[in-house]
């Protein structure tokens, strides 16, 4: 798996719509970057969204 993937990658590795995907980047639950006109979601960002929420640093 490369570094970063298309948002379309993202959605489809997710299971997810694009448009989905776009509202999880919006409310800041996936990160991605802007390089030039392109949105590129990072292989670490998959993997931190799918592991969830941190529960240790809700205590």
């Amino acid at each position: 798996m490369p570094l970063s993937v298309s948002v379309e990658e993202a959605a489809r590795l997710l299971g997810l719509g694009r448009s989905n995907l776009f509202k999880l980047i919006e409310s800041g639950e996936l990160r991605s970057v802007k390089v030039g006109s392109r949105r590129l979601v990072p292989r670490r960002a998959l993997e931190e969204f799918l592991a969830g929420p941190d529960v240790s640093a809700a205590s």
